[in-house]
């Protein structure tokens, strides 16, 4: 049904509703921007992040893992990082108020995120959070986005039609899932291109016109 009409936008949370830079992170817990390159790359930039919101590994083996790759005078930056990170995600306001419209233009708005465990201490910080009619989290499931069938589990879990659903994400790959799933998807570039706003007024053209 390609021209059934957009009842459900399914938002991604990472730079889409809340800010996910993993080089300002560290930047926050270091002090100089060669020790704030070794932890990016030990913590954020390693492979493994993406075990982690796969619900593959815990929190525990990431620590170790990234410990191993670090000097010893950096270990406690490292724990610090780890334990408050989520303080630094920041909220996309202008993404956050789109959701808030869609809702009261009687829209399902829902979140779809690959995410750890710990997603609650960032949801708890999106103002869209308390609007949503559900949500999806990889670590929980054990399934990723792209993999189509963690799109089509949300349309399960909550009764929707993935022809009348439209999902927004930062990643082409992702929105490529969406579409193998039945759905459509508009790839949000905001945040990238520097221009959340106008990107985000574009986003809200483009569902309202279909």
């Amino acid at each position: 049904m390609p021209n059934a009409p957009i009842e459900n936008v399914i938002f991604d949370m990472g730079n889409v509703l809340m800010t996910f830079d993993g080089e300002r992170f560290a930047r926050a817990f270091t002090e100089n921007e060669d020790d704030a390159r070794l932890l990016h790359a030990a913590l954020f930039g390693r492979t493994e992040w993406a075990l982690l919101d796969a619900g593959v590994i815990g929190h525990g083996t990431m620590r170790r893992l990234a410990e191993a790759a670090l000097p010893e005078r950096l270990h406690g930056a490292l724990r610090e990082c780890i334990a408050r990170w989520p303080e630094r995600s920041e909220p996309i306001g202008a993404v956050n108020d789109l959701a808030a419209r869609l809702k009261q233009r009687g829209l399902g708005v829902y979140l779809l995120s690959n995410a750890s465990t710990r997603i609650h201490e960032q949801l708890d910080r999106m103002p869209a959070w308390p609007l949503m009619d559900g949500c999806v989290v990889s670590a929980f499931e054990r399934i990723m986005k792209p993999d189509p069938a963690i799109y089509l589990l949300l349309c399960e879990r909550y009764g929707l039609d993935p022809a009348s659903c439209l999902f927004v994400d930062d990643s082409a790959d992702n929105c490529a899932g969406a579409e193998a799933a039945g759905m459509r998807s508009l790839h949000f570039t905001g945040t990238s291109a520097g221009d959340v706003d106008g990107c985000t007024a574009a986003l809200e053209r483009a569902i309202l016109a279909r």
